[in-house]
């Protein structure tokens, strides 16, 4: 807690002040003045040097002096609100008080370091209210289950990192805490400097607020629920845990001063500040030092730990006098230390299972015939899209208790998957580091690939990495609640910390590559109406435990530590428009040489040859990385002059863009095989698959035969073969990914045409299937199917009527089961609610008998107080003995009644008799 808050001039309330009536209650007056004189006692506690630990929690927090207290803490408590309920006789039972008691240091603990003034004045007040309960318990005001502590949540260990020391270690600072790093110079003006997050664990704060993760329960286009950020969960081998557990016992001790004793071992000494420590230690240990260690498993043993810890002690013992309170705290801490280590390592490995019964597998998974550890980059499923696998480094490999296994791995999200500005550029193949940190089974875990960082991308390779896997390359992590991309200013810190002191080889190449970046492959999102004033926009989700389907992009004012977008490279001069060319046409004498006919409607100049692209070197991407068309690298030349097909292939014309569609990026033009458009027409017929050639064959010949070509947009005068007909558009194939074509089963794959390693060809523009020119006096022969297709069609449609048949004779009885079983539902449903009905009557009427037990006994205790048992069964028994007399006064009654009805029947037989004898 940031400020010390004033003591309420309001005097303390007396035992009589606790009685003013402010609401019925069934606390006994005895329990009431428990609490007030407990009350009172917490106030006036000092320690050493009259200081009182209990000042700092006499009011609530100032909400303006320390605003994000109420961010992290969701249920505060003072003294003064638990002195208002006191006063006003707000508690329902003796419990409620306990727990508000317990609520104010709780808070203090969740919210302050274990080495802050507030935390230590925390354990104090809790020590001692905890001392009065047990004296509460001893006279019998309170029972041991009124005294009971409840549990309010997990307390955030010293192990997790504070931000002082976030901030003072740029590499930590990074891993924990990665958007807020980037983003504290841009908020100077918002809000404090040194600004301290609330706990990093999502259980922890659930478990507070008292209610459960219902994230799985949103719906899958809830934003919200998946900007989880977070940390990799935490996996503990058994010596893990107990090397935590000691350096949790060190941190326990305090001195007679009521200092921590851990505090003089937290760092070693500034070198600046004392050199003549580094002078006389030559090997200097502290705690932050084993910690960091311990994080990055550089301990393998118990023991091995051990030694480091012996070190800080024998070095503080060494440079301290024998009698200064460092000394006598070092020693007090080894024998602490050495006694715990024994402990600790009596115990079963069965101890430190996991409650979730997850079990480390420090050395990796082996799934597939390959072995899958920390550190590795991988490819994993993406159930919004299986062509773009999720780019993701491990972080931790486990076993659950039904024996299956996970990794846990951070996501690198694509450009089209984030939310930028509309001009922003990317590295070719360029991914972005997130704060996702997701659980897959690793079933899902697809293939291997790589990420490095941008500085040594246009370097080299990887030495010994496959050749046909994706290499990515990362500048920047991704604020996915701001929306913002941030430069990464240390490459290790993005890396888990079993890998962060280790590099890999890289085979250099002759000269660094150079990389360009390209415009945003979803630039066309932007709305035409897009304002610099909007919000920014939200991405599209699908799958829950999936990156979004496709980000977006806006025109808001550009961040000014954001790199402005490259300057357009200059068009290159226009160049000399060809000869227009003769209106004379001549016939089709024969083939060229190359297959293709050579009908020359318009003559081309021997001076102005038809300009072939040259293929130029760049880097692949890989077939699932869709690319705007208008990527691709074409000639700058202007269109030659239009001649006949036959003679100029298809493809030596300039591609035209691909138009974009309503999907989730632009039509993919992936560069898995050599197009027409990118190889000169000589090569083409050499290096293109033989499926691709034979197919812009026929479509030559299709175009030499059947089509009659428009005149030149070059010529001067109108052609006399001027036809409204455009060319085809040129016929480009493409090549199925590996990890794609793999979820094909063979036997589809095989219906379709393949290269020579099995994969999947696809192509721009369908085949046209022509017969061969024919002689000048042959009828053409009528098209028509063949008889292998017309057999099947046949067969497929008798399968189809078979299908109708079946189904419409199924009908009826399939419509009469269904109501049959639907009538069935309704009536069970109508006994379960009247069974359930029943049984809450029943649940009713026995909370309400025992309601109106303890309004009864709460009359009792006001009417005749602490003697009110004796005073009730002296009442039960006069009302017994009344209701004796009573019955026996009944009994009396009755018995003369059935005198009186004897004697009347005897006097009407007697008068009876008298008459018949007279």
């Amino acid at each position: 807690m940031a400020t010390d808050q004033a003591i309420s001039a309001t005097p303390i309330p007396t035992t009589e002040d606790a009685s003013v009536p402010g609401g019925e209650s069934s606390i006994p007056d005895e329990k009431w003045q428990a609490m007030q004189e407990v009350l009172t006692k917490v106030y006036n506690h000092r320690i050493e040097e009259d200081y009182d630990p209990s000042k700092i929690f006499h009011r609530k927090i100032n909400k303006r002096q320390v605003p994000d207290y109420y961010e992290v803490i969701k249920e505060p408590m003072a003294l003064s609100i638990i002195k208002h309920k006191i006063h006003s006789k707000e508690y329902k039972d003796f419990q409620e008080y306990v727990r508000d008691f317990t609520l104010i240091t709780y808070n203090a603990q969740v919210y302050n370091r274990q080495d802050s003034q507030a935390y230590q004045d925390a354990l104090v007040v809790k020590e001692f209210f905890e001392n009065e309960l047990k004296r509460l318990i001893k006279e019998k005001i309170i029972d041991e289950e009124e005294a009971k502590i409840p549990y309010l949540g997990e307390i955030p260990t010293y192990e997790d990192p504070a931000p002082e020391e976030l901030e003072e270690d740029e590499d930590e600072e990074e891993e924990e805490d990665e958007e807020e790093v980037d983003d504290d110079d841009d908020d100077d003006d918002e809000r404090p400097k040194r600004r301290r997050p609330g706990p990093r664990s999502t259980a922890s704060i659930l478990k507070r607020e008292g209610g459960k993760d219902d994230s799985k329960d949103k719906a899958a286009n809830d934003a919200d629920s998946r900007k989880r950020r977070g940390r990799p969960p935490r996996v503990d081998t058994p010596m893990e845990a107990r090397i935590k557990a000691i350096m949790k016992a060190i941190r326990k001790p305090k001195n007679n001063q009521g200092q921590l004793m851990v505090s003089h071992f937290e760092r070693v000494p500034d070198k600046t500040v004392m050199p003549e420590y580094f002078s006389e230690i030559k090997n200097p240990m502290a705690m932050d030092i084993l910690k960091k260690k311990l994080k990055r498993k550089k301990y393998q043993s118990v023991d091995q730990f051990m030694k480091d810890v012996e070190l800080m002690f024998e070095n503080a013992k060494q440079y301290n006098e024998d009698e200064s309170q460092i000394y006598k705290d070092a020693c007090f801490l080894q024998k602490e230390t050495r006694k715990a280590a024994d402990e600790e390592k009596a115990k079963p490995d069965t101890d430190y299972v996991m409650e979730d019964g997850r079990i480390p597998l420090p050395e990796g998974i082996l799934h597939n015939g390959e072995l899958w550890k920390v550190g590795d980059w991988v490819h994993i499923q993406n159930a919004n899209d299986l062509t773009k696998p999720i780019v993701a480094q491990i972080y931790r490999t486990w076993q659950d208790s039904d024996g299956g296994k996970w990794v846990n791995a951070c996501w690198y999200y694509r450009p089209e998957q984030t939310v930028h500005r509309f001009d922003r550029h990317f590295y070719e193949n360029e991914v972005v580091k997130t704060g996702q940190y997701r659980d897959h089974p690793i079933d899902e875990v697809v293939d291997r690939c790589f990420v490095m960082f941008f500085t040594r991308y246009n370097k080299g390779r990887p030495r010994g990495f496959p050749a046909d896997k994706e290499i990515y390359v990362c500048e920047a992590r991704y604020n996915e609640e701001k929306h913002k991309l941030n430069k990464i200013k240390t490459w290790a810190s993005c890396l888990p910390d079993e890998v962060r002191d280790k590099d890999y080889e890289m085979d250099l190449f002759d000269v660094p590559k150079k990389v360009k970046k390209v415009p945003s492959p979803i630039q066309y999102l932007l709305k035409d109406d897009a304002k610099e004033t909007d919000d920014l926009p939200e991405p599209e989700w699908g799958a829950p435990n999936a990156p979004p389907k496709i980000g977006a992009v806006h025109k808001r004012p550009r961040d000014p530590k954001e790199s402005p977008p490259p300057e357009p490279t200059p068009s290159p001069p226009p160049a000399q428009p060809p000869p227009p060319p003769q209106r004379e046409t001549s016939t089709m004498s024969a083939h060229a040489p190359n297959g293709y006919s050579n009908q020359n409607n318009y003559p081309v100049s021997s001076s102005t040859p038809v300009p072939n692209p040259t293929p130029q070197m760049h880097h692949t991407q890989p077939a699932y990385t869709p690319q705007p068309a208008s990527y691709h690298q074409h000639s700058a030349s202007p269109a030659p002059p239009m001649q006949s097909l036959a003679a100029t292939h298809p493809a030596s014309f300039p591609p035209q863009t691909t138009p974009h569609h309503p999907s989730y990026g632009p039509t993919p033009t992936p560069h898995a095989l050599p197009t027409a458009s990118h190889l000169p027409s000589s090569a083409y017929a050499q290096q293109m698959p033989s499926t691709l050639y034979l197919r812009n064959q026929q479509a030559a010949h299709a175009n030499t035969i059947h089509h009659t070509i428009p005149h030149s947009p070059y010529a001067s005068t109108p052609s006399a073969h001027h036809v409204a007909y455009k060319p085809a558009q040129s016929i480009e194939c493409y090549r199925l990914d590996d990890h794609t074509n793999a979820t094909i089963p063979p036997h589809l794959r095989d219906q379709f045409q393949q290269d020579e390693q099995g994969r999947l060809l696809l192509f721009t523009a369908p085949p046209l299937d022509v017969l061969p020119p024919l002689p000048d006096d042959a009828e053409p022969a009528p098209l028509g199917h063949s008889a292998q297709y017309l057999a099947a069609r046949k067969k497929r449609a008798a399968m189809i009527a078979e299908k109708r048949k079946r189904e419409e004779e199924e009908t009826p009885g399939r419509v009469a089961q269904e109501a049959a079983a639907k009538k069935a539902r309704i009536e069970q449903g109508a006994r379960d609610l009247q069974h359930r009905v029943i049984e809450l009557a029943g649940k009713a009427t026995v909370a309400l008998e025992s309601h109106l037990a303890e309004a009864t006994v709460a009359d009792l205790r006001a009417l005749y107080g602490d003697d009110w048992k004796d005073r009730l069964n002296g009442d039960i028994e006069r009302m017994l003995a009344a209701q004796e007399k009573v019955r026996k006064v009944e009994e009396e009654r009755m018995a003369r009644e059935r005198d009186w009805e004897q004697r009347e029947k005897e006097r009407v037989r007697i008068e009876g008799v008298g008459a018949m004898l007279e």
